[in-house]
């Protein structure tokens, strides 16, 4: 009998009979009921706890930082920063350089992180490079010595129905472990603006588990674990994991560059939805339509038009926009690639070679004013457009989004914010303050126009 048909007999006996539960026998018949103790005592080690504290930006009423207005209404300085704490958990993946993956979510904003091991040895660690769009950070231990590092599998080959194993931190409880299934592969629209792959299992994780290892029977680890779905904030049997080698592609790039070097096709995009294929003659709803080509883009060098359908990237169906955009986002700039487009009902492939998205543009630009929610912003430096000098692009806009009904859309140039000449998205973020109102001079084309972001 196999190990997966051992622990399935094991769970069916578990949960049949609750008067079992308490004594249940070590053997049935001539078999040896299974454990997981052997897998659990061989990969624990290699996963810690982390503990962060550091400091955040607290926005004031504008008003208040007018200091008359303070003084005439007898209101104290305001504080502008407070203390945040925070805890998850890691995995060891590098023994010999002490390198940790967990998430960008667990150490945002960290000035102090102390990771605690399974021998109750406590070690400070840094942040060598983190990634807020696939919520992948990798940490470096003060002392990597007597480390114990997991083995690294392949999530390509994950399949639904799967044994794991998630170990992690929940709640503070130190080397909680869970078991379960995978119960779906490639979830996506979990959260606001990241590029999302996710493995989704109903092994138990909770607050605390961020960050911990999702493990097959072989003892690999095969997922970070990231997020739950849950309306208490507790375990619902909802959990998702971040693809492994999602997590090591990151770390390499983080290693070898310093960054995440993400890819850009230069397109502006939609679902190819059913009306959308009805009206074009096509009895298919599945891909990405082309809206619009940005000049000079890795898209206009491939021969991308307007109209055209990416149905697929490297052989991989596309299904809809938000897809096509998780697996440009997911490559590397730099990186030759695939496609295969509908053009006029035939199907046709192109090359591309992926242009590099500025690490800017994977900030959210809702972290600068909410009305810019669903657009991402990247430093221009004025080649290949039609505004000559440094400024401000606006990479892509996500449909439906406030940052579109406020009418921005992709490869706009943002020239100033409120009369303030703006080079970078640095620059952006200082000329757009605690304003509630933004006044963007845009350079659209050849045609130059004010948007107002409220």
């Amino acid at each position: 009998m196999s190990v997966r048909h051992q622990i399935a007999a094991f769970l069916l006996l578990a949960f049949s009979s609750t008067a079992a539960v308490a004594a249940l026998p070590s053997v049935v018949g001539e078999q040896s009921l299974p454990s997981l103790a052997p897998l659990v005592r061989q990969v624990s080690p290699a996963v810690v706890s982390i503990a962060t504290k550091g400091t955040v930006d607290t926005r004031s009423n504008p008003l208040m930082d007018d200091p008359f207005f303070r003084r005439f209404f007898g209101v104290p300085p305001q504080q502008r920063q407070r203390e945040v704490r925070s805890a998850g958990s890691g995995v060891i993946v590098d023994a010999k350089n002490g390198y940790v993956i967990t998430n960008h979510h667990v150490v945002d904003n960290a000035d102090e992180i102390e990771v605690v091991l399974r021998d109750n040895r406590s070690l400070k660690a840094t942040v060598v490079g983190s990634d807020e769009g696939t919520d992948i950070a990798i940490l470096k231990l003060s002392e990597p010595g007597r480390l114990t590092q997991i083995a690294l599998g392949n999530s390509d080959g994950v399949q639904v129905g799967d044994f794991v194993v998630a170990i992690g931190n929940p709640f503070g409880l130190q080397s909680t472990v869970t078991s379960g299934i995978v119960s779906a592969l490639g979830r996506s629209g979990i959260t606001q603006d990241g590029y999302e792959d996710f493995i989704q299992t109903d092994a138990s994780i909770n607050p605390g588990n961020s960050g911990g290892a999702l493990v097959n029977l072989k003892g690999e680890l095969i997922g970070i674990n990231s997020a739950i779905f849950s309306n208490s904030g507790g375990n619902i049997g909802i959990g998702f994991a971040i693809p492994v080698n999602i997590a090591k592609s990151i770390m390499s790039q983080i290693l070898q560059f310093g960054k995440v070097r993400r890819g850009l096709l230069g397109v502006t995009i939609s679902d190819f939805g059913a009306d959308t294929a009805k009206a074009y003659g096509m009895d298919s709803a599945e891909g990405a339509l082309v809206q619009e080509v940005a000049a000079g883009s890795s898209a206009e060098k491939a021969g991308v038009e307007v109209g055209d359908v990416i149905v697929a990237v490297d052989g991989e169906q596309i299904s809809n926009a938000a897809e096509l955009r998780t697996t440009i986002g997911l490559k590397r700039s730099g990186e030759k690639i695939r496609l295969d487009v509908l053009r006029e009902g035939k199907r046709q492939t192109l090359t591309a070679l992926l242009d590099e998205r500025e690490t800017a543009a994977q900030i959210g630009a809702d972290d600068i004013h909410p009305g810019l929610e669903g657009a991402e912003l990247a430093s221009y430096d004025g080649s290949g457009g039609s505004f000559n000098g440094p400024a401000v692009l606006v990479a892509s806009v996500e449909p439906e989004s406030p940052a579109a009904a406020g009418g921005l859309r992709a490869n706009d140039i943002v020239v100033a914010v409120n009369r303030t000449r703006v080079r970078s998205v640095q620059e952006f973020r200082e000329a757009a303050g605690d304003q509630r109102l933004l006044i963007l001079s845009i350079r659209r084309g050849n045609r130059d126009l004010l948007v107002q972001i409220r």
